[in-house]
């Protein structure tokens, strides 16, 4: 592995934020995602529901997900692959640290 690989995730963060920060920081603050998450609870398989295979991710991850693609015009493949790159897009999420992430055939359309 090239030494800068390794070495990049030491470097100090920089103290300037991005646009892309700045905006979803916004973003957390002025959508209502506790009355979304209420308006979409109803309509999601919870884990009780699941038929086998993996347990679902939280509706409100999901819901940041599906808007971090239209926000910025991301196919599901892209969106998955994006969320594997930018701790920005997890953190954003709510996968920060998480050990799973969903793949593009979870991710809604």
């Amino acid at each position: 592995m090239a030494p800068w690989i390794n070495s990049r995730w030491a470097w100090p963060h920089c103290p300037k934020k991005t646009r892309k920060e700045v905006f979803l920081e916004e973003m957390n603050q002025i959508v209502p995602w506790a009355a979304l998450v209420a308006l979409l609870a109803p309509f999601a398989r919870g884990a009780h529901q699941a038929l086998g295979g993996r347990p679902p991710f939280p509706i409100e991850t999901m819901l940041r997900i599906h808007c971090l693609q239209l926000w910025w015009n991301l196919s599901d493949p892209a969106m998955e692959e994006e969320l594997h790159e930018r701790p920005l897009y997890r953190r954003f999420a709510g996968l920060d640290g998480a050990a799973r992430i969903p793949d593009e055939t979870t991710i809604l359309p």
